[in-house]
Formats: structure tokens, sequence, C-alpha cells
């Protein structure tokens, strides 16, 4: 068993990289359109073809992991050497230069690629590393566990603290486009630390060698039916969560408004008989909205062990999506009134709570796809695996994104001046626009996550599948 400082070194790495990840997902689209200044037809297209990109190069990446020697392991190494420049690409995407519109579009571009070769450099061989710190089930599970509980604390952090520091670094005289930069500063450099203290407590224990050749192992991963399998679900999930990510910042933009606040009377709920000045009003904001959300993905996360234990892997995912499509539908029907934000906040906390558990579940689950990849084709490609993992998670980013940015532009979203951010005013939207905000916050996640449970349907690797498949690679590895 593995000690509790490499369980929590190892989920510092996906903190880094979360952190990252949540403000690209949830605040880029906004970004390009709002503070950088894109066209949104633009935007659409950015997204979609360099996450394309990302997707694309995340099996070069596993190959090139896989195949790597090192005193310190095959994958931890990057760990140490591509951190420096993770933290500085992300602070180029954020950063808008004072061009013409067409050198500006190539600079997102070129900054936009980076960042995500950038992030497959470090992040394939930062997943990979869980094939190799252990080879029992469930302790990848616990591994998994950690580094999503950790995850979703870096994602509360930067959701929770990004609003704050633009507004700090605006108050401190610099104009949107300096305060989102600055705000990345800050955020680039907390993760510098989180991924040195990940390579700094975490070991790789297990010696896997792949004896085939790439081709080989490309032929054994396109004949793996759990790994399409795999593929397509976690491209549904993440699909489900970048929509609604994305679609966050305009929802609260143009749904809910720049003011709206929530009241809580604490001597209504105590009955007092007399006068105490116990109201609290608090803004409602996209920043409280996210990162209450990612509170609620922790105590997902901590459930995640014993609800896969109890029911497996396999019913786990299905019975979580299921819900994920009736919560979903819910919200479209809640207004926007006092007690209808509360709704919503507890919506979210729900919501937010079922996807915790899946994060996990779905780390633990490729890990399973890798032993039985070697041991039905004698294949030590947890590099090649994994990477697909995250070509998924790209692919899924990359058609939400996109799809998000063209659904807006289509019904002739207005996007906001630089004048106007600043002064958080409100713009009068087409009605066509309000209803896809709407459509985007329900019905289209509810789709996918039903989309999701029919492929895990068919996916073969039961807990009782396993447990058969780790006796022969005890057998197989001696």
């Amino acid at each position: 068993m593995a000690k509790l400082s490499e369980r929590i070194g190892y989920g510092l790495g996906d903190m880094s990289s979360s952190m990252f990840w949540k403000v690209f997902s949830y605040y880029l689209p906004f970004f390009y359109s709002n503070i950088f200044g894109l066209r949104l037809t633009d935007a659409a297209l950015l997204v979609l073809v360099t996450r394309i990109w990302d997707a694309v190069s995340d099996p070069m990446m596993g190959v090139v992991a896989d195949r790597t020697r090192t005193r310190w392991g095959k994958y931890r190494p990057y760990l140490l050497l591509v951190a420096p420049l993770f933290s500085v690409a992300g602070i180029l995407l954020f950063t808008t230069p004072d061009w013409e519109y067409s050198a500006k579009l190539v600079y997102a571009y070129a900054t936009y690629i980076l960042m995500m070769t950038v992030y497959t450099g470090i992040n394939v061989p930062y997943g990979a590393m869980l094939g190799v710190m252990t080879d029992d089930s469930q302790e990848k599970t616990v591994f998994s566990s950690f580094r999503m509980f950790f995850a979703y604390g870096g994602s509360f952090i930067a959701l929770a603290a990004w609003e704050p520091l633009v507004g700090i670094f605006r108050r401190m005289g610099q104009g949107s486009t300096g305060a989102w930069q600055s705000a990345m500063v800050v955020i680039a450099t907390v993760c510098f630390v989180l991924f040195l203290l990940c390579f700094a407590l975490t070991r790789e224990r297990l010696k896997t060698v792949s004896t085939v050749s790439i081709g080989r192992d490309f032929k054994a991963l396109l004949a793996n039916r759990p790994w399409w399998l795999m593929i397509g679900a976690a491209l549904c999930f993440n699909l489900f969560c970048t929509v609604r990510g994305a679609t966050v910042a305009y929802y609260f933009a143009d749904v809910i408004g720049f003011s709206q606040s929530l009241n809580l009377s604490i001597s209504h709920f105590l009955h007092f008989s007399f006068s105490l000045p116990l109201e609290f009003s608090i803004p409602f904001y996209a920043g409280l909205f996210l990162s209450v959300g990612e509170v609620a993905n922790m105590v997902g996360v901590a459930c995640t062990v014993p609800v896969a234990r109890r029911f497996g892997k396999k019913s786990t995912f299905m019975g979580v999506n299921a819900c994920l499509v009736v919560c979903s539908v819910l919200f479209f029907f809640l207004p926007v009134t006092p007690s209808g934000l509360w709704l919503m906040l507890l919506m979210q906390v729900v919501i937010s709570m079922l996807t915790g558990i899946m994060s996990p579940l779905i780390w633990s689950m490729y890990a399973d796809v890798s032993d039985y990849a070697e041991q039905r084709y004698r294949t030590a490609s947890t590099g090649l695996i994994f990477s697909s993992s995250s070509m998924a998670q790209k692919f899924g980013g990359a058609i939400g994104g996109a799809a998000v940015l063209w659904l807006l532009g289509a019904c002739g979203y207005v996007p906001r001046t630089d004048e106007q951010m600043a002064a958080q005013a409100l713009v009068e939207q087409p009605a066509e626009a309000i209803r896809v905000l709407w459509y985007l916050m329900s019905f289209i996640p509810a789709g996918v996550a039903l989309l999701a449970i029919l492929v895990a349907r068919f996916y073969p690797l039961t807990t009782q599948r396993m447990d058969e498949i780790q006796e022969k690679l005890k057998l197989q590895r001696q």
C-alpha cells in the first residue's frame, strides 16, 4: 500500500493541470470573444482546430513516453522537464498583443497550439504514471481518487480566485487585457511549484517493457474493444462538462446578470421574536457558481471508492450518468428568481457531486484497460492507452467549446467591448441567444449523458473479469 505522502504527491500533479484546464475550458472562449477581441466564428474555429491538433498529438506523446528510459522512470521525468514551459505557455495564452486583427489571430493560434502541445507533454506522462505506480486495481482507484480530489481542489482555487484576481489587477490600473494576463501569471506560478512537488513525492515501481514494435502497439490498440468503448464514454463525459462549463460565463452575463445576489436571513430560520441584523447577501456570479461546483466535485471524489466497490465500476458509471440526465433536464425549469437562484446553486452542487464520482472512475477504468491490453496482447503500452484518455478529453473539449461559440454566433450573440466588460454593462441579446444559453445548460448536456449510458452498456471489464486478468498478469510478469 502506498504512503499517504505519495498519494498526495500524485494528486498535486492534477491539481496543477486542472487549475489551467478549468480556466481554459470555462473562461478562454469568453476571453477570446470579449477581451482578446476575436469574432465568435473565428474563436470557434480556433478552439476546434487547436484542440484537435492537441488530441492527435496525445498518442504520439504516449508512444514516446512508453519508450523513455531514465533513472527516474519512464513517465515521471516529464513532470520536471516540462513544468517551466507549461507555466510560460499559459501566460502567453492570456496575453493580448496590441496588433491588427489578422496578426492577433495568428498569435492566438500560435499560443494556443503551443499551450496544448506543452499540456500534452506533461499531462500524458503524468496520467500514465498511474499504470506503473501500483499493480493493484483497487489501489489504482484510490490513487485516482486522490488525483481527482486535488484536481477539483485546484479547480476550486483557480475558479474562485480568477475573477477577484482580475478585479484586483484592474483596480491597480490595468485594463481588462492586462488584468487577465496578470491573473494568469499568479496561477501559472502556483502550477509550476505543484508539478515540482509531484515529481519529488512520487515513484514508479513497475518496470513494464514493451516487446513489440510501435506498429504492433497501435494494431493492438485498435483491436482493443474496451479501449474503444472507454474512448466513447470518456468523450461523452468531457463533452458534458465542457458544454456546461464553457456556457457558464455567458449564462451569468446575459441570463443571470451581474447584479444578482443570494439572500439569506438567519433570523427566519432560527425563529427569533426580535429583530437582529442577521440577513446576508452574497453576490451570485460565475466564479462562485463554478467554485462551489468544484467543492461538490471533491465530495463526489471522496465517494468514488466506496460506491465503486459496492456497485462495480461499470454500474456506477451508468447510474451516475442516468442521474446527470435527470438533473440537467430539471435545470431548464428553474426560474431566475431569489428562490430560483438558490435552486440553481443546489442543482450545481448535485450535478458536480455526480461528475466528481465520474472523474476518478474513468481514470481507474483506463488503468484496467491497460492491464487488459498487457495481458491479452503482451504489450506494455500504458502511455499510449492513457494518452487516448487525454485525447478523448480534448476532443470533448474541442467539440464542446467550439459548439458553444458557433451556436451563440448563429443566434446573433452580441459580444461586449472592453469598456462594457470593465463596467459590467448589460447588453441586450436576441431572444434566440438567451434560449440557446438555457439549452446549453440543460437539454444538450442531458442528451450527451444519455449517449454515455448507451456506450457504457457494452463495456466488458466487470469486477469479476478484472480479478481474472490480475491473476493472469501476476504469472505473466514473473
